[in-house]
């Protein structure tokens, strides 16, 4: 009988193509994975592994037991999941991965529906970066996260794991009120960005999901961002948008409320989208299904449009 646990290290090796990231991704010693890797292939009676330079390929029957292998793992996903909800009430420890704005305008809402009727269930919330939420989960260190995505950075694919729609909001483009530079009123997305191309940008730091957004949807429009100031959170955007400092790209959750006098706000066609993510098989969970209807009956109605199933690029994710 294969192992479960040297089937899971057989499908991150795969992925990862280096035993030392395995090892680093599970918090194993590589000589650890080496060894339990050998006794998989003892189990299975021939070769898995081919050993290139530093890396390790797999052979033509390790790439057939790594698809035996995702399927087997969703299915116990499953198991689990009817397990539990056979069991009366939800109790114990859910593991959730959030980003700053959802935290903030969505999750505490969520939660307290949440302990109102699952009062043995113990939510424990976790700030994480959507682009680390997919290791997160494969490691078992997640149950459940929300992850967003944004037009110009496209979604990817995750094996193994599996998103449903939240919510969509809303992008604004956010310059000084004072400013005489602007693009006349119902002109479209590119005319309004384009119109501050010789303006300073506030960005998010370099290598995030939110720089990426700003600075491909400002090439759409035809140029580069000249970037001043890169900040991580939108509050502090404002800030200094209001102070004159430069403009940027925000999303809804990013101005809830008035945004100040000393900010106008443009409203633009692309959208930012929110999906709850969760190990595949996993969603049918009571603990995470429970989680999921919390968090839908907590999104704020003025939330616009719909969130579409999938994954942040590979860039790190926002705020």
């Amino acid at each position: 009988m294969l192992d479960v646990r040297r089937l899971r290290l057989l499908r991150e090796l795969a992925r990862r193509g280096t035993i030392a990231a395995v090892a680093e991704a599970l918090s194993f010693s590589p000589s650890a994975v080496s060894q339990q890797l050998g006794v998989l292939e003892r189990e299975a009676g021939l070769p898995l592994l081919e050993r290139t330079g530093r890396r390790v390929r797999l052979t033509p029957a390790g790439q057939n037991l790594v698809h035996h292998a995702e399927a087997v793992l969703e299915r116990l996903e499953q198991a689990e999941a009817d397990l539990a909800e056979a069991r009366s009430g939800l109790a114990g420890a859910l593991r959730i991965g959030a980003f700053p704005t959802a935290t903030r305008a969505i999750v505490p809402a969520a939660l307290t529906a949440l302990a109102r009727r699952h009062p043995g269930l113990e939510p424990m919330v976790c700030e994480t970066d959507p682009a680390a939420v997919a290791h997160a989960l494969r490691a078992g260190d997640l149950d459940v996260a929300l992850v967003h995505a944004y037009d110009f950075v496209p979604a990817a694919e995750e094996p193994g794991l599996a998103t449903e729609p939240l919510y969509g909001e809303a992008m604004y483009l956010a310059a000084p009120a004072g400013e005489t530079t602007g693009p006349p009123p119902g002109t479209g997305q590119d005319a309004a960005l384009r119109a501050h191309a010789d303006a300073p940008w506030i960005t998010a730091t370099s290598g995030t999901l939110c720089h990426a957004m700003t600075v491909r949807a400002c090439q759409a429009a035809g140029f580069t961002p000249r970037v001043r100031h890169q900040v991580d959170e939108f509050a502090t955007v404002l800030a200094l948008v209001a102070a004159g400092q430069g403009v940027a790209v925000v999303p809804q959750l990013g101005v809830a409320g008035p945004a100040g006098p000393g900010v106008r706000l443009t409203r633009l066609v692309m959208q930012r989208r929110t999906n709850l993510a969760f190990r595949s098989g996993a969603g049918a969970h009571p603990a995470v299904a429970a989680f999921g209807a919390a968090l839908r009956a907590s999104v704020p109605p003025e939330l616009a449009g719909d969130a579409s199933p999938g994954f942040p690029g590979t860039q790190s994710g926002g705020r």
